[in-house]
């Protein structure tokens, strides 16, 4: 089910940017889907203790967490090989301008964005490789919940992988043709939002219960 509407993401995204190329708007639709997908894996929990009758979501939890590594990954096959070529230097930024007879950094950022992104996908295939219950028993419940608490880490690091997208890269200092602005700038920071507020609100209710009791 989870893989399903993975697949409905990517196919809802691709279709709503009809005038993008194709291989840029393949990666972007399933790299946005991954976004939704991480989204959704992190609400389930504080939103299950916010609000009891979300709380049977949370055995889905692990689903969506698998679906968002494995769209992330295809995202980010896509762009080294479509984008940058598996070549470093322009993963960096740096690109060979004729005018110069170099190679030169062109695009500000947009290195530190990728890093950024290529660290969150490591986490998230740590966090793949131990979304089982084989990989809690073999690592105790300690280090397992230790682990896959890095997950808001991920999170956060993919919105601003992200964000730099869509605010900053395509603006008129770039050096080709500006695309018309992406859609999903405002839905990326009402994600984030909700996210960062379910997060605290879970925190805050979480402690005062915890204070009621030693009271």
């Amino acid at each position: 089910m989870i893989g399903l509407l993975a697949l409905a993401l990517v196919g809802l995204f691709w279709a709503s940017r009809p005038q993008w190329v194709a291989d840029m708007r393949l990666w972007r639709a399933v790299g946005d889907a991954s976004v939704v997908l991480l989204a959704l894996s992190l609400a389930i929990g504080p939103a299950g203790r916010l609000f009891p009758l979300l709380s049977p979501l949370g055995r889905w939890r692990r689903q969506f967490g698998i679906w968002t590594a494995l769209t992330g990954l295809i995202h980010t096959l896509l762009v080294l090989w479509q984008w940058v070529s598996f070549d470093l230097g322009r993963l960096m930024g740096y690109e060979f301008v004729p005018e110069l007879g170099r190679t030169a950094r062109l695009e500000p950022g947009f290195g530190l964005a990728n890093l950024m992104g290529l660290v969150a996908m490591a986490w998230l295939l740590v966090l793949l490789a131990t979304s089982s219950d084989r990989a809690m028993r073999r690592l105790g419940p300690a280090v397992w919940s230790w682990v896959q608490g890095f997950a808001h880490v991920v999170f956060y690091l993919v919105v601003l992988h992200a964000a730099y997208f869509l605010y900053m890269h395509y603006t008129l200092s770039f050096h080709r043709a500006v695309p018309e602005p992406n859609w999903f700038r405002l839905p990326l920071l009402l994600l984030a939002g909700a996210v960062l507020v379910l997060q605290i609100a879970s925190s805050v209710r979480g402690s005062r219960g915890r204070s009621t009791v030693h009271a």
